[in-house]
């Protein structure tokens, strides 16, 4: 019987691919060719139908990469094909490379209207159903040259940047046809894979795959292989029995919604991400009206906006599908960012214009948040989420962890502040599902929640680069709706599913704390200064904020800059990207960012003057725009000077009480009566004495920088595999060790190395009066390959745990390696600091830039324990960018000895917002709070332009506080509101107290403060 078996499954398969397949479009007629390769960048279609056109035919080669060639084909349907089916069939030249990584065309009519794109699984632009004969047939493609990176697997390529790509044609054209579709043969073709492959997922002793082969088989005998179109009918009737059995009535139930994951740069550039979105969009909208059950689901309202600007008709059918139904906004973010890196503020607002860019355009409250290819997901995420209207999350990407399986696929995620939301990752354990047999009976195999949830979701579509659902995947659900030995199949909205899934699974498990993704860790650390780029962006864009609200509050002529912090605000969070700001992208990509993130910082530089000049003449004055008091040595232009400034506000200059004790250094000593560091001649810290606690802090040398082999197994960019620890080399050769500061506030020792290929680094270690921080501004010129630098601080503490700050908030994880869920934690991420400490003793690094660490524990042959935090500081991964991380960085990462977790925080916004100093009048504070764990976290003006002034806060060591905000103004009243600065309705109003808006809040809470001002008193 096996065997018998067998030779139907292989007959099924020759015949189907090698007979039935190729009938579908057995009849056709070529088009006439003409062909005109644009020099440059894209250009728009009236640009292009107006060039001179080459007579061009099938069989030659085309497309330089990232070239554009506009091919406008002609035709005439035969009048013999009166009443069938006519369709334009093209080949651009596709390899088995799926859509999105090869060439793509969008296609036009003569008149400009755009139809639909072409892609290797989405070959076909309707013509005529039924055709009446002698139409006549003008269209233009817009075909894409673009090379397939991986192509070749995981091998360096110089054709991510036109600099190196070279210009030799990338395709040779293959086709471009009128054809008829037969849909007797095609619709045979899509039962005979149906029933084929769900046999193939059927047990062996199974009855119905026993019935479902024998149907195969008699429908083949009915089937003249000579006469395909003449006996497809006949063929198909054999077949309708089996087809039309109902699943049994406890069959899981697949909730498919279409899909097109869409990452906006990656393997491509920004502006082919236009591209694909406008062709992926426009098949998403004619897949509608051909299929009325279809629903698409789509995310990243930067990518809606695109086609909004660049093809307003594609963006009207849209807006009609989504009238009708047909098509789901969901997500609520600007775009599907990285979940870990971003900070507090900024996934803030992927919320804010995500969703109010969707209420606008749409009115529509998205209400779930889509990201199914982060790589891993902070433990702030379901504060945010539900802050910001949100009642479920959807991932994938947890079930690429490569060594642990979390437990379920729904349940109630718990973020540090104790929310809750309804999360799902679907079993199928693929975004871009096709309807396979093999994937269809995998999600019910892997559905981790048997017995409490019988349902699970599956995106289906071609997707990362673009391309989306197709109309085979729509036929393989018609079959698949209710059919027996499948589950069931039911296309409907995301919030359908998570209607039902909360119905039927009340009391899903709960998953505490952060999804950490076990792959991909090597995303904290590649490309550097993509990282650093954004890390500054954050903080630029908190800075004007707060002085422009301070400048729109104290000068009526001041124009508050809505319309210029909006665009810079949606450049940052559309960088944020997941292949982007993880540093994951081709050289062309993060080349653009660093351009992009140099403007961004000089307009905002703009802005903050502008504002602070608004503040009216004065002095110099000192201004800090961090959420605490800062007494420490400010830079000047005339030299380090001692300065007290409050919170969000400003002091005079020079008028500071007497700096505290001196700093003195002397060749390899630097001490300020706080802490004394003492250099070895190898220029590493040999000696770290806080003299406040009279203890040593280091068990070891400190800032020893240690070099490692790093070539993880694939994923180049993405992954630091565990064995990069078995090989490394101590950079402990010293070019020089030179004082170069000698006090009274500032003392620093600069030491220099060179190594490897040509790297040097210079390393100015800083101690300055009155602070225990001690700074490392490092200046790196990297030239390694396939590497990565640590920097390593062994702590003389015994820490059972390392705690991190993430957005708004901070973790706590293990130190030991006790479960494999900890052993995989062996590369960790951090905002502006990492904690290690025991019991009555802490110390802390700080970062300006520096996301990737890890945090290890041994014991010494004294029988102490030693506590080792290592800063992963850049790579030289050459997969997808071959010049990752090559050239100059600059970056500053400090210790901290004596430090608790309130400590960290304080200075951890100290390092990443420097003191500023300008010559304008008394600016803030615009809201101070009167309790250090309420942190200030953003001020601004209201969006809506009503003056309010919107405070948000958080509390930040993990209690709970109360505190009152004062403000620097009049107030009238204030209000609770949501991220998108809505009152909350269990929120209402604040009743002020004092004339200051008293607030309590629960451990990590965020509180976003609508404050009204009182203009009588103004």
């Amino acid at each position: 019987m096996h065997d018998d078996h067998r030779r139907i499954e292989d007959r099924v398969e020759r015949v189907l691919f090698q007979r039935v397949q190729p009938a579908v479009h057995a009849e056709t007629v070529p088009f006439t060719i003409v062909s005109w390769q644009a020099p440059g960048e894209p250009v728009p279609f009236a640009d292009a139908v107006a060039q001179s056109y080459e007579p061009f035919t099938p069989g030659m080669p085309w497309g330089p990469p990232w070239g554009t060639t506009w091919f406008r084909v002609r035709g005439t349907v035969p009048r013999a094909w009166a009443g069938r089916r006519v369709e334009a069939v093209f080949d651009l030249g596709f390899t088995g490379a799926g859509p999105g990584f090869q060439a793509e065309a969008l296609v036009h009519t003569a008149g400009g209207t755009v139809l639909k794109a072409v892609n290797p699984q989405n070959r076909q632009i309707p013509v005529a159903r039924p055709a009446a004969g002698g139409e006549e047939v003008d269209l233009y493609l817009e075909a894409a040259s673009n090379p397939d990176i991986l192509g070749d697997g995981f091998v360096p390529t110089p054709l991510g940047d036109p600099a190196t790509a070279g210009d030799a044609p990338l395709h040779v054209f293959a086709r471009a046809d009128l054809a008829v579709l037969d849909e007797e043969v095609w619709q045979l073709a899509l039962d005979l894979a149906v029933l084929r492959e769900l046999a193939r997922e059927l047990g062996e002793g199974e009855p119905r795959r026993h019935e479902l082969l024998l149907a195969l088989d008699r429908s083949l005998d009915a089937l003249d292989l000579d006469d395909v179109s003449g006996t497809a009918a006949a063929a198909r009737q054999v077949l309708r029995p089996a087809l039309s059995r109902p699943a049994h009535a406890s069959a899981h139930t697949l909730s498919a919604v279409g899909h097109a994951h869409i990452d906006s740069a990656w393997l491509w550039p920004v502006r082919e991400t236009r591209r694909k979105a406008a062709r992926t969009f426009a098949n998403a909208t004619a897949l509608g009206e051909e299929y009325e059950e279809f629903v698409f689901a789509c995310s990243q309202a930067q990518q809606y906006d695109w086609v909004r600007e660049g093809h307003p008709a594609v963006w009207e059918r849209i807006k009609e599908a989504v009238a009708r139904g047909r098509w789901a906004p969901v997500g609520g973010m600007w775009v599907e960012s990285d979940g870990n890196l971003p900070g507090g503020e900024a996934m803030a607002r992927q919320f804010v214009h995500g969703k109010r860019f969707f209420l606008e355009h749409f009115g529509v409250e998205t209400r779930g948040v889509w990201l199914p290819d982060s790589f891993g997901y902070t433990a702030a995420y379901p504060q945010l989420a539900k802050l910001a209207g949100n009642d479920w999350f959807l991932t994938q990407k947890m079930s690429w962890n490569q060594t642990n399986r979390l437990p379920h696929h729904t349940f109630r995620w718990e973020g540090i502040d104790g929310s809750r939301i309804l999360t799902h990752f679907p079993p199928v354990d693929t975004y871009n599902a096709e309807f396979t047999g093999r994937e269809v009976a995998h999600a019910v195999r892997n559905h981790r929640d048997k017995g409490g949830s019988n349902r699970s979701l599956v995106p289906f579509g071609h997707g990362d680069g673009g391309g989306g659902p197709t109309r085979e995947m729509l036929e393989r659900a018609r079959r698949l709706a209710d059919l027996d030995g499948s589950a069931r199949v039911r296309i409907e909205h995301p919030d359908a599913f998570f209607a039902a899934v909360r119905e039927e699974y009340p009391d899903a498990p709960v998953w505490s704390g952060e999804l950490y993704l076990e792959l991909h860790r090597a995303t904290y650390t590649s490309q550097a200064r993509t990282k650093r780029g954004n890390r500054r962006s954050e903080h630029l864009l908190r800075e004007a904020e707060l002085w422009a609200t301070a400048a729109a509050l104290r000068s009526p002529s001041y124009a508050y800059p809505y319309e210029e912090l909006d665009r810079l605000w949606k450049t940052v969070l559309l960088h944020q990207f997941h292949d982007i700001l993880p540093g994951s992208s081709i050289t062309w990509v993060h080349r653009e960012a660093e351009a992009e993130y140099a403007r961004v910082a000089a307009e905002l530089a703009e802005l903050t003057g502008r504002a602070l000049a608004a503040l009216g003449p004065g002095g110099p004055r000192v201004f800090n725009t961090s959420p605490y008091d800062r007494a420490e040595v400010v830079g000047t232009a005339d030299g380090p000077v001692w300065a007290e400034v409050p919170a969000g506000g400003s002091a005079p200059l020079g008028t500071a009480a007497s700096a505290p004790q001196p700093v003195t250094a002397t060749d390899r000593v630097l001490d300020n009566g706080l802490v004394r560091v003492e250099f070895a001649d190898d220029g590493t810290l040999a000696s770290v004495r806080d003299l406040s606690a009279g203890r040593e802090v280091l068990a070891g040398p400190g800032n020893l920088l240690r070099l490692h082999d790093d070539l993880p197994n694939r994923w180049d960019a993405w992954d630091i595999d565990r064995h990069y620890r078995g090989r490394w080399r101590d950079l402990t050769a010293a070019d020089s060790v030179t004082v170069v500061e000698r006090g009274p506030l500032t003392g620093a020792v600069r030491v220099e190395r060179s190594f490897g290929r040509g790297s040097r680094i210079v390393q100015t270690v800083t101690v300055r009066a009155g602070s225990r921080r001690i700074d490392i501004a490092t200046d790196l010129d990297w030239h390694e390959r396939e590497k990565i630098l640590k920097a390593a601080f062994p702590v003389d503490v015994r820490a059972e745990r390392s705690t991190s700050e993430i957005q708004f908030g901070h973790v706590h994880r293990p130190v030991h390696t006790n479960t494999s869920w900890d052993a995989a934690r062996f590369e960790l991420f951090q905002h502006r600091w990492t904690h290690i400490g025991e019991p009555g003793y802490g110390v802390a690094v700080i970062n300006d830039s520096t996301y990737g660490h890890d945090v290890t524990r041994t014991t010494r042959e004294d029988g102490g324990t030693t506590t080792t935090l290592r800063l992963s500081l850049v790579r030289a991964p050459r997969v997808p960018d071959p010049e990752a991380d090559q050239g100059r960085h600059r970056f500053t990462y400090a210790l901290l000895p004596g430090a608790e977790v309130a400590d960290a925080v304080a200075e951890g916004y100290a390092l990443n917002l420097p003191l500023r100093v300008a010559a304008a009048g008394a600016g803030g504070p615009v809201v101070t709070s009167d309790h250090p764990a309420v942190t200030v976290e953003a001020v601004k003006l209201a969006d809506d332009g009503s003056g309010d002034v919107v405070v948000r806060v958080y509390e930040s060591r993990g209690g709970r506080a109360r505190a009152v905000l004062r403000t620097g103004f009049p107030a009238a009243g204030a209000q609770i509101t949501d991220l998108l600065e809505r009152p909350l309705p269990e929120g209402g109003s604040v009743d002020l107290a004092d004339g200051g808006v008293p607030v309590e809040l629960r451990p990590f809470q965020i509180l976003t403060l609508r404050i009204a001002r009182d203009r009588s008193q103004e």
